[in-house]
């Protein structure tokens, strides 16, 4: 048996106290999350994706009767990004969501867009870091990985014989 230890950080800012850029981040999801199409769960999310070079790509989330056909605010945003931009690497991410008018106080992306998160990271060679925006705080983590700590871990791949 081995055991193996992996430490996590993450910065936590109270929602006034968010770096001017992260603020406009944070602000530019929020407008996106009001634009969502939720007419199933009411649960409006928002996603904004600075690019190197500074230009900014939103999403938000798309629901559809055919669930689950609907797709995810953050893989909007970086679907986007990717089609429009393809070589620009995305920097920093910026999720979050509203329900009932009011911004949720903490959210998390899912599985789904952890991967396609994780993915675009690798894809451009650089952390993307991401900042999950709640009503009191934003949680910032310097790249995906420390959303994802065991993605492609090298204890966890086959060994050759």
């Amino acid at each position: 048996m081995r055991t193996i230890s992996q430490t996590l950080q993450w910065e936590v800012f109270p929602s006034d106290g968010l770096p001017a850029s992260d603020r406009a981040l944070r602000d530019a999801a929020l407008e996106a999350a009001r634009r969502a199409y939720a007419p199933y769960s009411a649960f409006r999310v928002g996603c904004a994706v600075r690019l190197a070079g500074g230009t900014v790509v939103t999403g938000s989330n798309q629901e559809n009767a055919a669930f689950p056909s609907g797709i995810c605010a953050e893989r909007v945003a970086l679907f986007s990004a990717g089609a429009t931009h393809p070589d620009l690497a995305p920097t920093d991410l910026a999720l979050v969501a509203v329900q009932n008018g009011a911004v949720v106080p903490f959210i998390s992306p899912c599985g789904a867009c952890r991967q396609v998160m994780m993915q675009t990271e690798e894809r451009h060679g650089r952390p993307l870091r991401v900042l999950l925006c709640g009503r009191g705080e934003t949680i910032a983590v310097a790249s995906v990985r420390d959303l994802m700590p065991l993605w492609n871990a090298p204890e966890l791949q086959p060994q050759e014989s």
